[in-house]
């Protein structure tokens, strides 16, 4: 079981107020920067396409973002476990989903707070605005009102209408059975099913399973006034009517006797060990609660071993996450252009992601979860990670959209809509995942060296609360103290480890370590004695060498250059130890490794091929299978210069070695990341776009990391620091605390891989 991760309230407001307020903007797609762009932007240019479009409706999905725009639209009247907070309060709520939204199948997303409880007037303002999106997405409405309004607006608009509250957790219930009951030898149409919680989820869950065939008169639900049965008057209304049958049990425990399945909807502790133990061989308990559920699998599996147990949270297997189902629904109902969200695509992607579950699960979804998922009582549902959602589930609802005629515009080549997907996703938000869990899996006891900056506590705060393992913060106890109390940590002061010379009984030991290795050196015993005691670089260091920390972070208040300096006097970090430094780059679903960005300034072709190997490596790490291209201002020998040859033999040293990556150069930057332009050399060794670039001089790479990050906005991690004996990570000192985290959690890394 994962550790459970603590967000603290003021985490989670800063979280939501940095860099800009919200977690959403709007950016143009088109150049905007010219006359000639203005006047084809709008004036007069757009007049054009408004033509097309009154003649032709259908045109709006040529001509404008109406097939890629969903709204996620709420009053508030239901917000997450929170109740009535009313529609201003839930925005943060809805940009989450359009956040989800984009992250998961690059749909665009727009959040739409309508201040009313009238369903009616709800109704009313949503019909209206219909022109404007692909599709509605509905969130936090309370029942039974969203059934109606659901309902209605299914009924007057032509394009899709989703409550994700009810067929989002349907969906996603549906998926995980259907292969609960492929391990447990049982079919559909003959289990008894029991559900507790008659809200809208519950209603829902139990309506798409009768739609898979579920019998009615097997299926059982519950509210907090006991079993839904025929003739009961008691809390009824007419969605509930709908699901009654005649039974005589009154109680949940009456009717989970002999039932097969267990769905709960409900709340925290409704079900009882007594109630498990009374199921059927090979149970099927879905406790989806949140937070808490109503059983814990600990609790189940104590009484029932045989039990096979789902829940709503992400620290449990078997998570029932309703982002495994919405945002590829949307995006391949979108894609057809669809009418609407039927039964049948909702069956689709229920299928799609039971199939998908029992298929072998890929390397990069084991590198980022840490561990070897297969299909078993443990996994029956696919992680929310796991990168062939976006080019298998959309498919799946996009042809049961087409069979059923709810398609505008049917695909023609599927396998092809399948790759196109495969294209559009951002490879980023996943190697990181991947990072973050290998971190957790590794437990490292990490050294902050520079507990005198804000950001540097920060981010050990979040290291220790995410789970991570020990954060060791180097620094005077009052200041930490007082650092973190001005910013709403105080607390966290109990959890860190606050270490420094004063309070150390090691001092000694690090001072007789460093004299042997600097005494050769023009350093005397006062200068190890100030470098030991003063310098919390060298001083975290020390702790590292000797074992009182596993990896180390620094390089937050010091160029990265002399921040490598002190640590060279404790680690062997030179150019010709074999360190290099290796920057990743993040950038519109692209991942680019820029060496050496820190250690070699200029390095000779025998250099170079050992920062291509250093790079390879961290590329790996990383999940990313490397393409190594040694860049320079001309490709193949042409033009000649005496600046590029050593590029130009760097692969021969490559040669001679023997290595297990491609690589090839020297090559301009263009042929080395543009796939068309490197089709002009048939010849070279790469076989696709190179995603390791090794750069000429450290200059050269600093100008470009520094270039792609000001102008193009690129995320950057790094230098990351490779090549030493022990996990030791530079950060600039333009970082956040984000950025220092992800340095720790690259040393956590490197820490798992030993």
């Amino acid at each position: 079981m994962a550790t459970k991760s603590k967000i603290t309230r003021e985490e989670a407001l800063s979280y939501h107020l940095e860099p800009r307020p919200g977690k959403i903007d709007i950016q143009a797609s088109v150049p905007m920067t010219t006359q000639r762009d203005l006047s084809l932007a709008y004036s007069p240019g757009v007049a054009v396409p408004c033509e097309a479009i009154a003649e032709n409706p259908e045109c709006a999905y040529d001509y404008t973002s109406k097939g890629n725009m969903v709204a996620v639209i709420s009053n508030g009247t239901a917000v997450l476990g929170l109740g009535n907070l009313g529609a201003l309060a839930s925005k943060p709520v809805m940009e989450g989903k359009a956040v989800l939204f984009k992250r998961f199948a690059d749909v665009n997303s727009i959040d739409i707070e309508l201040d009313t409880e009238d369903p009616e007037a709800f109704i009313n303002a949503v019909r209206l605005m219909g022109p404007s999106f692909g599709g509605i997405n509905l969130e936090d409405i309370k029942a039974p009102e969203c059934f109606i309004i659901e309902q209605t607006l299914k009924e007057q608009m032509d394009i899709p209408v989703f409550h994700d509250d009810q067929h989002g957790t349907a969906v996603i219930c549906a998926a995980g059975l259907i292969n609960a009951l492929h391990l447990s030898g049982k079919r559909i149409e003959e289990v008894k099913i029991v559900l507790n919680g008659a809200g809208a989820a519950g209603i829902a869950c139990l309506e798409l399973l009768k739609a898979m065939g579920a019998r009615h008169d097997n299926c059982i639900m519950c509210d907090t006034k006991g079993v839904i049965y025929q003739g009961r008057t008691e809390g009824m209304n007419q969605w509930k009517s709908a699901h009654a049958v005649k039974t005589e049990a009154r109680s949940l425990e009456e009717a989970m006797t002999g039932c097969d399945v267990f769905l709960g909807v409900s709340a925290k502790g409704a079900v009882t060990q007594e109630m498990v133990k009374s199921m059927a061989d090979n149970p099927v308990i879905f406790a989806m609660a949140n937070p808490d559920p109503e059983i814990t699998p600990e609790e189940a599996h104590e009484v029932r071993a045989d039990a096979i147990v789902a829940t709503g949270r992400s620290d449990y297997p078997n998570q029932v996450n309703n982002v495994l189902g919405f945002p590829y629904l949307f995006r391949g109902a979108l894609d057809i252009h669809a009418r609407a969200i039927n039964d049948e695509m909702k069956i689709a992607c229920a299928e799609a992601l039971a199939e998908l579950a029992r298929a072998d699960v890929p390397d990069e979804v084991a590198v980022a979860y840490g561990r070897k998922l297969t299909f078993g009582r443990d996994y029956i549902i696919p992680t929310p990670f796991d990168p062939r959602l976006i080019y298998t589930i959309p498919p799946a609802v996009a042809k049961a959209g087409m069979d059923t005629g709810v398609a505008r515009r049917p695909i023609v080549d599927m396998d092809g809509y399948a790759h196109s997907l495969q294209a559009r996703m951002d490879p980023t938000a996943s190697i990181l995942s991947g990072m973050y869990s290998r971190a957790r899996k590794a437990q490292a006891r990490m050294i902050f060296a520079e507990g005198d900056d804000i950001r540097v506590l920060r981010a050990a705060v979040a290291y220790q609360r995410n789970g991570m393992g020990n954060a060791v913060v180097v620094g005077r106890e009052a200041q930490v103290r007082e650092m973190l109390e001005t910013v709403g940590l105080g607390d966290a002061a109990r959890e860190l480890e606050i270490v420094n010379a004063a309070n150390t009984r090691h001092l000694e030991s690090y001072k007789s370590f460093l004299y042997q290795r600097l005494q050769r050196k023009g350093f005397d015993s006062q200068d190890i004695h100030r470098l030991a005691a003063r310098d919390r670089h060298v001083f975290a260091s020390l702790m590292l060498a000797h074992g009182h920390g596993d990896g180390l972070v620094t390089g937050a208040t010091r160029k990265s250059a002399h921040a490598l300096g002190l640590i060279g006097h404790v680690f062997d970090a030179k150019a010709e130890d074999g360190a290099v430094g290796v920057t990743a780059l993040f950038h519109k679903g692209r991942i680019v490794l820029i060496c050496d960005t820190l250690v070699h300034e200029w390095p000779s072709a025998e250099d170079m091929a050992l920062i291509a190997r250093r790079g390879a490596a961290v590329a790996r790490g990383l999940g990313i299978e490397p393409r190594v291209a040694f860049v320079s201002f001309s490709t193949f020998g042409y033009p000649v210069s005496e600046r590029a040859e050593k590029m130009h033999q760097a692969p021969a040293v490559l040669d001679r070695i023997g290595v297990d990556f491609e690589y090839d150069g020297e090559m301009t930057v263009d042929v080395a990341l543009n796939q068309k332009v490197l089709d002009n050399y048939p010849f070279s060794r790469l076989t696709g776009p190179a995603n390791v670039l090794v750069v000429p001089a450290r200059h050269s790479a600093s100008i470009s990391v520094k270039l792609m990050q000001e102008m193009a906005g690129a995320t950057v991690i790094g230098p990351i620091l490779t090549g030493l004996d022990h996990p030791v990570q530079i950060c600039s000192n333009v970082s956040t605390a984000n950025d220092i985290l992800n340095m720790a959690v690259m040393a956590a890394c490197e820490i798992g891989r030993q």
